[in-house]
């Protein structure tokens, strides 16, 4: 194997809570994990990917498409242990999680954090941090929001709106929200993946609390992007509108 040093890895679970067998699911005719893939290799920063997959059917598309997918165990807790799994087979320097229900992902989101990584030694987890521009996504618990300090150090993610805005206008009361791909340093990823799960990422289904709770420090990255992830019905057809309004690419 060629020396590597971006592993991305896509994890596609077959069943889901709110859309189930969503990897499978066709998208303007295409099948949502082909899209992500798509995504993927649109960015030469990436030297590998791979999905992450739990069903024979998803591996046996990926692989007509001429893409890499491996069958991890179906009682991992959540994607990121599931990208771990991976990651412990294919070395690299850094591994990026892309989530497997963004078929917007693109290198503009990519490499912009892989930039991160190597400009600062320090940071072992960088996510990107959009700003709410529509007041319907603040209490969506769908969109997770964040905050974070002056220096883009990441202090709390919640599906419930963060901050409390007592004094709207100010600077404080802007939301963010958390959007795209995980970019990991390796060795962060597995440590990460060797802790058990944390009381508040249980309570909010977040598995980036689990670095928080443990005093870890997760880097911050404003952009101006924005994504779709199809996580309900609602989702599907804002993504089929979307598509239209490119001409159906």
């Amino acid at each position: 194997m060629p020396d590597i040093k971006t592993l991305a890895v896509i994890p596609a679970r077959l069943k889901s809570t709110r859309l189930d067998e969503k990897p499978l699911m066709k998208l303007a005719g295409r099948e949502l994990v082909l899209r992500v893939l798509d995504g993927v290799r649109g960015s030469g920063r990436v030297d590998m990917t791979v999905v992450a997959a739990d069903d024979e059917r998803v591996i046996s598309l990926v692989e007509r498409e001429g893409g890499t997918a491996m069958m991890t165990p179906s009682d991992l807790p959540t994607g990121g242990d599931r990208v771990a799994w991976v990651a412990r087979r294919v070395p690299s320097r850094f591994v990026i999680n892309v989530q497997g229900d963004d078929p917007l992902v693109t290198a503009s989101v990519i490499d912009p954090m892989i930039d991160a990584l190597e400009e600062d030694e320090s940071a072992g987890l960088v996510l990107l941090a959009k700003r709410i521009d529509r007041e319907d996504e603040v209490k969506r618990d769908s969109i997770v929001k964040m905050v974070f300090d002056l220096e883009g150090n990441a202090l709390y993610f919640s599906r419930s709106p963060v901050p409390f805005v007592r004094n709207p206008g100010t600077a404080q009361g802007e939301y963010y929200k958390h959007i795209g791909p995980y970019a990991w340093r390796r060795d962060t990823l597995l440590e990460f993946a060797s802790w058990e799960q944390t009381p508040l990422e249980r309570a909010e289904s977040l598995e980036m609390l689990r670095i928080l709770e443990r005093g870890g420090r997760i880097k911050c990255v404003k952009t101006g992007i924005d994504s779709i992830e199809i996580d309900t019905p609602d989702d599907v057809e804002k993504f089929i509108h979307h598509i239209n309004q490119r001409g159906g690419h």
